[in-house]
């Protein structure tokens, strides 16, 4: 064999173990609903694309209270039970990424007068979009995130996408927006209370559901579901 023949044969080596690498990190939906043994790592509530509604504490206050709302869900985990909703032993918390963009929201453009501010949705390009600025370097495997998109008092509940993203390319495989009904006493709880009732209506119908379309879903595409229906994107 002459050494260019040695020389391309090993080009083309490297290139095949390049691309099975890469393919390895990969994530679908089908490896996360066919295999529940498959990692999930939480990264939080989302809330800076979020305008609140009818409520009387001031930008700043409401702001300040992203953290706790936070920590809540994290800190009473038999309550807000992350783990169990998705059908994982256990999760990792890495909120990180989500506590910078929420702290770059500016408590001056949090609130509104107008109820149709808080209920018309996000697009899937806003989603998309929304999860490239996450610093997620260095994480693999597939990550949970709530995006809040409103938050009314007028109607007591919140707007919220439940969202799933491969770590490693930052591609969004599911994201449903789902309607939280709020309850409780002081800003902290009864926010919180509106991802208490989404992982409920996860957890009660819609992952089966999500589980269902996976398996029939090919690889090559994800499934998002934008404010109104579930849709395949190419």
């Amino acid at each position: 064999m002459t050494t260019l023949k040695k020389c391309l044969l090993a080009s083309f080596a490297l290139v095949a173990v390049c691309l099975s690498a890469g393919n390895s990190h990969a994530q679908s939906l089908k490896d996360f609903f066919g295999d529940e043994s498959t990692p999930l790592t939480y990264l939080g509530v989302d809330f800076s694309a979020t305008k609140v509604e009818g409520e009387a504490a001031t930008g700043a206050d409401i702001v300040n209270k992203f953290e706790p709302i936070n920590s809540v869900i994290v800190v009473e985990s038999k309550k807000y039970d992350v783990a169990g909703t998705f059908r994982r032993a256990s999760v990792t918390n890495s909120l990180d990424a989500v506590k910078k963009v929420n702290a770059a929201v500016s408590p001056d453009k949090i609130k509104t007068d107008a109820v149709g501010d808080v209920t018309k949705g996000l697009t899937t390009a806003d989603i998309e979009k929304h999860v490239k600025q996450y610093d997620l370097s260095g994480k693999k495997g597939i990550g949970l995130v709530f995006i809040m998109d409103g938050m009314s008092k007028t109607n007591k509940e919140a707007y919220i996408y439940a969202t799933l993203i491969d770590l490693s390319t930052k591609k969004v495989l599911l994201s449903e927006r789902i309607t939280g009904k709020a309850q409780g006493f002081g800003f902290r709880n009864y926010w919180a209370y509106t991802i208490y009732k989404v992982l409920n209506s996860i957890d009660h119908g819609r992952y089966k559901e999500w589980k269902s379309k996976s398996t029939a879903t090919a690889d090559t595409k994800v499934a998002i579901a934008d404010a109104h229906s579930w849709q395949m994107a190419n």
